[in-house]
């Protein structure tokens, strides 16, 4: 039951903090090429709110690992060691995502800090690789099942 009502309420509470960003209203504007673009209220409210969903994300994926893993430990060591080997592989993605990324400095129209080059340039490029990766093993499964299926009817 709590579970359940965590879910809710962390859905009610995105919706609220989409519906800040997107209807809460203008905090001015900014001139890009002769057109004038508004700058949403509640922007850094909305980034809070993906950060801390994205930590919480982290931290319960973290946790399953951690007692799937003492679980399999007790039972079946060769799982355990299994669930390592997934494990290593999504460092061995996130280091090769990293190496891939670059630390130059991306040009962000109406941008004037220092966020967008060195290591934060070079983790915003290693995500974008590792959603590319993601999405095309995604798209792989997909297909691989749905042809597996096919094969054993």
């Amino acid at each position: 039951m709590i579970p359940k009502i965590a879910l809710w309420a962390l859905l009610g509470l995105g919706i609220v903090f989409i519906l800040m960003f997107f209807l809460g209203g203008s905090n001015g504007s900014l001139e890009v090429a002769g057109d004038f673009l508004d700058i949403p209220r509640f922007t850094d409210a909305f980034l809070v709110w993906n950060y801390i969903l994205f930590g919480l994300v982290v931290l319960i994926t973290l946790a399953v690992v951690v007692v799937e893993f003492v679980n399999n430990w007790k039972t079946n060591r060769r799982k355990a060691y299994m669930t390592l080997g997934v494990v290593a592989g999504f460092v061995c993605l996130a280091l090769v995502c990293w190496f891939l990324g670059s630390p130059e400095k991306i040009n962000i129209i109406g941008y004037e800090g220092t966020d967008n080059q060195g290591a934060w340039a070079q983790l915003a490029d290693a995500v974008i690789y590792a959603c590319y990766f993601l999405i095309a093993a995604t798209l792989c499964t997909m297909i691989w099942g749905y042809i597996h299926t096919r094969k054993l009817k």
